[in-house]
Protein backbone atom coordinates (compact mmCIF):
# COMPACT_ATOMS: atom_id res chain seq x y z
CA UNK A 1 0.00 0.00 0.00
CA UNK A 2 1.11 3.56 -0.77
CA UNK A 3 2.22 5.87 1.98
CA UNK A 4 0.79 9.38 2.30
CA UNK A 5 0.34 11.89 5.11
CA UNK A 6 -3.02 10.38 6.15
CA UNK A 7 -1.51 6.90 6.52
CA UNK A 8 1.49 8.36 8.37
CA UNK A 9 -0.88 9.93 10.90
CA UNK A 10 -2.80 6.66 11.30
CA UNK A 11 0.30 4.52 11.70
CA UNK A 12 1.83 7.01 14.11
CA UNK A 13 -1.24 6.96 16.32
CA UNK A 14 -1.12 3.16 16.37
CA UNK A 15 2.58 3.15 17.27
CA UNK A 16 1.97 5.64 20.09
CA UNK A 17 -0.92 3.55 21.39
CA UNK A 18 1.19 0.38 21.24
CA UNK A 19 4.21 1.89 23.01
CA UNK A 20 1.95 3.40 25.67
CA UNK A 21 1.03 -0.10 26.77
CA UNK A 22 4.56 -0.25 28.14
CA UNK A 23 5.22 3.44 28.89
CA UNK A 24 1.93 4.46 30.44
CA UNK A 25 0.74 8.05 30.29
CA UNK A 26 3.58 9.49 28.20
CA UNK A 27 2.19 10.03 24.67
CA UNK A 28 4.17 13.24 24.13
CA UNK A 29 7.51 11.53 24.73
CA UNK A 30 6.52 8.67 22.43
CA UNK A 31 5.59 11.19 19.73
CA UNK A 32 8.97 12.88 20.13
CA UNK A 33 10.81 9.56 19.76
CA UNK A 34 8.77 8.71 16.64
CA UNK A 35 9.44 12.20 15.26
CA UNK A 36 13.19 11.67 15.70
CA UNK A 37 13.05 8.30 13.95
CA UNK A 38 10.99 9.54 10.97
CA UNK A 39 13.35 12.47 10.45
CA UNK A 40 16.43 10.17 10.58
CA UNK A 41 17.44 11.75 13.87
CA UNK A 42 18.44 10.53 17.31
CA UNK A 43 16.94 11.07 20.75
CA UNK A 44 18.62 11.90 24.05
CA UNK A 45 16.65 11.22 27.22
CA UNK A 46 17.85 12.67 30.49
CA UNK A 47 16.03 11.50 33.56
CA UNK A 48 16.32 9.75 36.87
CA UNK A 49 16.59 5.94 37.05
CA UNK A 50 13.33 4.00 36.91
CA UNK A 51 11.32 6.31 34.67
CA UNK A 52 11.05 3.92 31.70
CA UNK A 53 13.89 5.02 29.41
CA UNK A 54 14.89 1.47 28.49
CA UNK A 55 11.28 0.36 28.02
CA UNK A 56 10.67 3.20 25.56
CA UNK A 57 13.51 2.16 23.27
CA UNK A 58 12.60 -1.53 23.32
CA UNK A 59 8.89 -0.86 22.79
CA UNK A 60 9.53 1.48 19.85
CA UNK A 61 11.71 -1.13 18.11
CA UNK A 62 9.11 -3.85 18.73
CA UNK A 63 6.33 -1.65 17.29
CA UNK A 64 8.11 -1.27 13.94
CA UNK A 65 9.23 -4.93 13.78
CA UNK A 66 12.80 -3.72 13.90
CA UNK A 67 15.92 -5.02 15.58
CA UNK A 68 17.10 -3.45 18.80
CA UNK A 69 20.21 -3.69 20.91
CA UNK A 70 21.13 -2.31 24.29
CA UNK A 71 24.62 -1.10 25.13
CA UNK A 72 25.26 -0.52 28.80
CA UNK A 73 27.80 2.28 28.98
CA UNK A 74 30.30 1.81 31.80
CA UNK A 75 33.68 3.38 32.58
CA UNK A 76 35.54 0.34 31.20
CA UNK A 77 33.60 0.14 27.90
CA UNK A 78 35.84 0.41 24.81
CA UNK A 79 35.00 1.87 21.37
CA UNK A 80 35.37 -1.58 19.78
CA UNK A 81 32.69 -2.91 22.13
CA UNK A 82 30.28 -0.61 20.27
CA UNK A 83 31.41 -0.61 16.64
CA UNK A 84 32.85 -4.11 16.40
CA UNK A 85 36.39 -5.33 15.78
CA UNK A 86 38.50 -7.19 13.25
CA UNK A 87 39.37 -10.70 14.46
CA UNK A 88 41.97 -13.02 12.98
CA UNK A 89 40.36 -16.04 11.34
CA UNK A 90 42.60 -19.09 11.55
CA UNK A 91 40.74 -20.89 8.78
CA UNK A 92 40.58 -18.01 6.31
CA UNK A 93 44.05 -16.79 7.17
CA UNK A 94 42.90 -13.16 7.33
CA UNK A 95 41.14 -10.67 9.56
CA UNK A 96 37.36 -10.80 9.60
CA UNK A 97 35.12 -8.00 10.79
CA UNK A 98 32.66 -8.86 13.55
CA UNK A 99 29.84 -6.39 13.91
CA UNK A 100 29.23 -4.66 17.20
CA UNK A 101 25.86 -4.01 18.84
CA UNK A 102 25.48 -0.72 16.96
CA UNK A 103 24.17 -2.70 13.98
CA UNK A 104 20.43 -2.53 14.73
CA UNK A 105 17.44 -0.35 13.85
CA UNK A 106 17.11 1.05 17.36
CA UNK A 107 20.23 1.21 19.52
CA UNK A 108 19.76 1.99 23.18
CA UNK A 109 22.88 3.65 24.56
CA UNK A 110 22.01 3.24 28.22
CA UNK A 111 23.56 5.71 30.67
CA UNK A 112 25.81 7.09 27.95
CA UNK A 113 27.41 9.62 30.27
CA UNK A 114 28.91 6.88 32.46
CA UNK A 115 31.46 6.00 29.75
CA UNK A 116 34.62 7.97 29.02
CA UNK A 117 34.55 10.68 26.34
CA UNK A 118 36.73 8.46 24.10
CA UNK A 119 34.11 5.72 24.16
CA UNK A 120 31.25 8.19 23.69
CA UNK A 121 32.95 9.45 20.54
CA UNK A 122 32.62 5.99 18.95
CA UNK A 123 29.03 6.95 18.13
CA UNK A 124 29.88 10.19 16.32
CA UNK A 125 30.41 8.74 12.84
CA UNK A 126 27.52 6.30 12.87
CA UNK A 127 25.05 8.91 14.16
CA UNK A 128 26.02 11.32 11.38
CA UNK A 129 26.87 9.02 8.46
CA UNK A 130 24.94 5.82 9.19
CA UNK A 131 28.11 3.75 9.05
CA UNK A 132 31.16 2.77 11.07
CA UNK A 133 34.72 2.58 9.79
CA UNK A 134 36.97 -0.14 11.15
CA UNK A 135 40.53 -0.57 9.85
CA UNK A 136 39.73 1.88 7.06
CA UNK A 137 36.73 -0.10 5.79
CA UNK A 138 33.22 1.47 6.07
CA UNK A 139 30.30 -0.71 7.17
CA UNK A 140 26.73 0.58 6.79
CA UNK A 141 24.20 0.03 9.58
CA UNK A 142 20.64 -1.13 8.82
CA UNK A 143 17.96 1.43 8.03
CA UNK A 144 16.04 2.95 9.64
CA UNK A 145 18.69 3.63 12.23
CA UNK A 146 18.21 5.50 15.46
CA UNK A 147 20.17 5.94 18.67
CA UNK A 148 18.17 6.49 21.84
CA UNK A 149 20.68 7.52 24.46
CA UNK A 150 19.80 7.82 28.11
CA UNK A 151 21.72 9.72 30.71
CA UNK A 152 21.31 10.38 34.37
CA UNK A 153 21.53 13.98 35.55
CA UNK A 154 25.15 15.09 35.67
CA UNK A 155 24.90 15.56 39.43
CA UNK A 156 24.79 11.79 39.83
CA UNK A 157 28.05 10.16 40.87
CA UNK A 158 30.28 8.61 38.21
CA UNK A 159 29.09 10.59 35.19
CA UNK A 160 30.87 12.56 32.45
CA UNK A 161 29.39 15.52 30.62
CA UNK A 162 28.67 14.82 26.96
CA UNK A 163 30.89 16.98 24.71
CA UNK A 164 29.28 19.56 22.42
CA UNK A 165 29.99 17.51 19.28
CA UNK A 166 28.14 14.55 20.77
CA UNK A 167 25.15 16.60 21.95
CA UNK A 168 24.88 18.20 18.51
CA UNK A 169 24.28 14.75 16.96
CA UNK A 170 20.98 14.35 18.81
CA UNK A 171 18.02 15.80 16.94
CA UNK A 172 15.88 16.00 20.08
CA UNK A 173 16.28 15.81 23.83
CA UNK A 174 13.42 14.84 26.13
CA UNK A 175 12.66 13.97 29.71
CA UNK A 176 10.15 11.26 30.56
CA UNK A 177 9.46 12.23 34.15
CA UNK A 178 7.45 10.32 36.69
CA UNK A 179 3.87 9.37 35.77
CA UNK A 180 1.00 11.48 37.06
CA UNK A 181 -1.39 10.18 39.71
CA UNK A 182 -3.88 8.65 37.25
CA UNK A 183 -1.13 6.86 35.30
CA UNK A 184 0.44 5.61 38.53
CA UNK A 185 -2.89 4.08 39.54
CA UNK A 186 -3.12 2.33 36.16
CA UNK A 187 0.42 0.97 36.53
CA UNK A 188 -0.22 -0.30 40.04
CA UNK A 189 -3.59 -1.82 39.09
CA UNK A 190 -1.95 -3.72 36.21
CA UNK A 191 1.19 -4.68 38.10
CA UNK A 192 0.16 -8.31 38.20
CA UNK A 193 0.07 -8.51 34.38
CA UNK A 194 2.88 -6.19 33.36
CA UNK A 195 3.33 -5.76 29.61
CA UNK A 196 6.85 -6.43 28.35
CA UNK A 197 8.16 -4.77 25.16
CA UNK A 198 8.91 -8.28 23.90
CA UNK A 199 5.17 -9.05 24.03
CA UNK A 200 4.16 -6.16 21.75
CA UNK A 201 2.93 -7.00 18.28
CA UNK A 202 4.43 -4.78 15.56
CA UNK A 203 2.29 -2.09 13.98
CA UNK A 204 4.43 -1.74 10.85
CA UNK A 205 7.83 -2.76 9.50
CA UNK A 206 11.16 -1.13 8.79
CA UNK A 207 10.50 -0.78 5.05
CA UNK A 208 7.30 1.15 5.70
CA UNK A 209 9.10 3.41 8.17
CA UNK A 210 11.62 4.20 5.43
CA UNK A 211 8.77 4.98 3.03
CA UNK A 212 7.17 7.24 5.64
CA UNK A 213 10.47 9.09 6.07
CA UNK A 214 10.68 9.61 2.30
CA UNK A 215 7.21 11.17 2.23
CA UNK A 216 8.07 13.38 5.19
CA UNK A 217 11.04 14.84 3.33
CA UNK A 218 8.48 16.29 0.90
CA UNK A 219 6.38 18.03 3.57
CA UNK A 220 6.19 21.68 2.55
CA UNK A 221 8.02 24.35 4.54
CA UNK A 222 7.19 27.96 3.65
CA UNK A 223 10.14 30.36 3.27
CA UNK A 224 8.66 32.38 6.13
CA UNK A 225 8.95 29.32 8.38
CA UNK A 226 12.57 28.81 7.35
CA UNK A 227 13.21 32.48 8.13
CA UNK A 228 11.56 32.00 11.55
CA UNK A 229 13.87 29.07 12.35
CA UNK A 230 16.90 31.06 11.20
CA UNK A 231 15.95 34.01 13.42
CA UNK A 232 15.45 31.72 16.42
CA UNK A 233 18.85 30.12 15.89
CA UNK A 234 20.57 33.47 15.43
CA UNK A 235 18.92 34.74 18.62
CA UNK A 236 20.49 31.88 20.60
CA UNK A 237 23.93 33.02 19.45
CA UNK A 238 23.28 36.60 20.58
CA UNK A 239 21.77 35.82 24.00
CA UNK A 240 23.84 37.24 26.87
CA UNK A 241 23.74 33.99 28.86
CA UNK A 242 24.99 31.86 25.95
CA UNK A 243 28.65 31.23 25.10
CA UNK A 244 27.97 28.89 22.17
CA UNK A 245 24.67 29.06 20.31
CA UNK A 246 22.86 26.63 18.03
CA UNK A 247 24.80 25.31 15.03
CA UNK A 248 23.59 24.96 11.45
CA UNK A 249 23.10 21.24 12.20
CA UNK A 250 20.71 22.27 14.97
CA UNK A 251 18.73 24.51 12.62
CA UNK A 252 18.46 21.67 10.09
CA UNK A 253 17.32 19.31 12.84
CA UNK A 254 14.53 21.69 13.83
CA UNK A 255 13.26 21.94 10.23
CA UNK A 256 13.47 18.17 9.66
CA UNK A 257 11.74 17.25 12.90
CA UNK A 258 9.08 19.92 12.28
CA UNK A 259 8.30 18.18 8.98
CA UNK A 260 7.88 14.86 10.78
CA UNK A 261 5.83 16.46 13.58
CA UNK A 262 3.47 17.98 11.00
CA UNK A 263 3.06 14.65 9.19
CA UNK A 264 2.26 12.60 12.29
CA UNK A 265 -0.41 15.19 13.03
CA UNK A 266 -1.93 14.78 9.57
CA UNK A 267 -0.55 17.80 7.69
CA UNK A 268 1.63 18.05 4.58
CA UNK A 269 2.88 21.51 5.54
CA UNK A 270 4.71 22.95 8.56
CA UNK A 271 3.15 25.66 10.72
CA UNK A 272 4.78 28.05 13.23
CA UNK A 273 3.19 25.97 15.99
CA UNK A 274 5.17 22.92 14.83
CA UNK A 275 8.38 24.90 15.22
CA UNK A 276 7.29 26.15 18.65
CA UNK A 277 6.42 22.61 19.78
CA UNK A 278 9.92 21.35 18.95
CA UNK A 279 12.08 24.42 19.62
CA UNK A 280 12.99 23.43 23.18
CA UNK A 281 13.59 19.70 22.48
CA UNK A 282 15.60 20.51 19.34
CA UNK A 283 17.63 23.54 20.45
CA UNK A 284 18.07 23.74 24.22
CA UNK A 285 20.57 20.88 24.61
CA UNK A 286 22.89 22.49 22.04
CA UNK A 287 23.43 25.68 24.05
CA UNK A 288 26.65 26.17 25.98
CA UNK A 289 26.07 28.73 28.71
CA UNK A 290 28.36 31.37 30.12
CA UNK A 291 29.96 30.35 33.44
CA UNK A 292 28.01 33.10 35.22
CA UNK A 293 24.72 31.75 33.89
CA UNK A 294 25.60 28.22 34.99
CA UNK A 295 26.51 29.54 38.43
CA UNK A 296 23.11 31.25 38.62
CA UNK A 297 21.45 27.93 37.63
CA UNK A 298 20.02 29.32 34.39
CA UNK A 299 18.48 26.53 32.33
CA UNK A 300 18.92 26.35 28.52
CA UNK A 301 15.25 25.42 28.23
CA UNK A 302 14.21 28.69 29.84
CA UNK A 303 16.44 30.65 27.44
CA UNK A 304 14.81 29.06 24.38
CA UNK A 305 11.34 29.65 25.84
CA UNK A 306 12.19 33.29 26.43
CA UNK A 307 13.51 33.67 22.88
CA UNK A 308 10.26 32.29 21.49
CA UNK A 309 8.48 35.17 23.24
CA UNK A 310 10.77 37.76 21.68
CA UNK A 311 11.26 36.32 18.14
CA UNK A 312 8.03 36.95 16.28
CA UNK A 313 6.59 33.99 14.32
CA UNK A 314 5.39 34.56 10.75
CA UNK A 315 1.82 35.64 10.25
CA UNK A 316 -0.47 33.25 8.44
Amino acid sequence: MGVDVASIQELSERVVERVERVLVGKPHVVQLSLTAMLSHGHLLIEDNPGTGKTSLARALAASISGTSTRIQFTPDLLPGDITGVSVWSQGAGEFEYRQGPVFANVVLADEINRASPKTQSALLEVMQEGRVTVDGVPHSVPQPFMVIATQNPIEHAGTYELPEAQLDRFALKASIGYPDHASTLRILADSGEEVSPDDLRPVTDAATVQAMAAVIRGVHVEPSIVDYVARLVEATREADEVRLGVSVRGALALVRTARAWAAIHGRDYVTPDDVKALAVPALAHRLVLQPEAEFDDVRPESIVQQLMLTVAPPRR
